[in-house]
């Protein structure tokens, strides 16, 4: 793991190198001091010595990139991923699931017609007798659809 780290700083180093020297270069019509702004083309470095110098830093500082990069890679596909269903512990005997209480199925549109004609029947019965809230009889709660819709269930 210490070779990993290592491998990983020179990797770091190597990258801030290799940015900065490209930096620093200049176009093939000018020298380092015209990249400066400097007006004398005849500078301590010359037009010459200083473009093989940083081209030199420049592949030698790629071909580390290179190197590091993979080698890195290498190192890190080493490591074995690891699943949380490996590490916890599974019981010994499963019991199988219980079946689920089957539902019963949506009434169909006639069948709601049906249940609110008899509850709408009911109710007028007890409105004629007078059974319903003076008798302390209690009418049964209609859904918010039956409510909403009591003249279409009238209309055949």
């Amino acid at each position: 793991m210490l070779v990993y780290y290592l491998v990983t700083a020179l990797h770091v180093l190597v990258c801030v190198i290799l940015i900065l020297v490209v930096l620093l270069q200049s176009s093939k019509g000018a020298d380092l001091a015209g990249a400066f702004g400097g007006s004398s083309t005849q500078t301590a470095f010359g037009s010459r010595g200083p473009a093989s110098f940083l081209s030199k830093i420049t592949t030698v500082s790629a071909v580390i990139f290179m190197g590091t990069c993979l080698a890195l890679s290498l190192m890190g596909g080493r490591q074995q991923s690891r699943s949380i269903l490996d590490t916890t512990k599974q019981p010994v005997s499963q019991k199988p699931a219980a079946h689920p209480a089957p539902q019963t199925p949506a009434p169909s549109p006639d069948e709601i017609k049906k249940i609110q004609q008899e509850v709408e029947q009911k109710q007028k019965q007890d409105a004629a007798t007078g059974q319903g809230a003076a008798s302390g009889g209690t009418a049964p709660a209609q859904a918010p659809a039956q409510q909403s819709k009591p003249e279409a269930a009238k209309k055949p």
